[in-house]
């Protein structure tokens, strides 16, 4: 039974943010029920569930730092598999949340059934995308370790940082990403800046032709030095 309920609100920016105390597994199941497709975050920490609406300002930075990791993937040859904003969560751990986006990268062989993912057999996905125009409550980077998530992006609306899981569950940032090394996060933020983001159409076709006007040629020289396509933990 919840034992107390908070709530955080950004008056400038009109998200809110609900926090429930001790409502255990069950009553994170059973509010996952209820919500069902609304567009509604939850994140759950052993005991403790948070439910947040994104605002259109968050929807908008994360459509578009998805994008990129479509277009880089796509251009670069690289296999994957995207999940969304599905459920992430294990009982054994008491733990679970949704990410604003995340992507099974290269080895797509390791998930048992790309229609159904259960994290107790399968792996957690390679990349989450993690927006935070207004902070959480609870310590999703702390969810996010304990599932094994390898890489997040976390991005505030202004600054991008790359973070890496270290062996003990924390995150480290780094300066390039571990999945898609080929592209700086200075790269990734002027783009997620570009006047063009007004209009995604054309927003991608600019940044489709940069990829292959200057990224693929990275690719190439590492071919060139022999050093071959990273792996995407390399």
């Amino acid at each position: 039974m919840a034992s107390a309920v908070e709530t955080a609100t950004v008056p400038t920016e009109g998200e809110r943010r609900v926090v429930i105390r001790g409502v255990g597994w069950q009553g994170y199941q059973t509010l996952q029920s209820l919500v069902g497709n609304q567009p509604v975050r939850l994140t759950y920490d052993r005991g403790d569930v948070e439910l947040m609406s994104p605002l259109f300002k968050h929807e908008r930075n994360r459509s578009l730092l998805a994008q990129m990791v479509e277009i880089l993937t796509e251009e670069l040859g690289i296999s994957r598999i995207s999940a969304g904003a599905t459920t992430l969560k294990r009982e054994d751990l008491d733990r679970g949340l949704e990410a604003d986006a995340s992507f099974y990268l290269r080895d797509l062989s390791r998930l048992r059934d790309t229609d159904n993912l259960d994290l107790a057999m399968d792996p957690p996905p390679d990349l989450a995308i993690e927006i935070e125009i207004t902070r959480s409550v609870l310590n999703r980077l702390g969810v996010y370790g304990a599932l094994g998530v390898p890489e997040i992006w976390r991005f505030d609306g202004r600054n991008l940082r790359i973070l890496d899981r270290q062996p003990d569950g924390s995150y480290r940032e780094i300066p390039r990403s571990e999945a898609l090394p080929w592209i700086s996060i200075e790269e990734m933020t002027r783009f997620v800046q570009l006047e063009e983001t007004r209009d995604e159409t054309l927003w991608a076709r600019k940044f489709r032709a940069w990829v292959k006007e200057v990224v693929l040629p990275r690719l190439g020289q590492r071919d060139e030095d022999g050093l071959g396509t990273p792996d995407a933990r390399s």
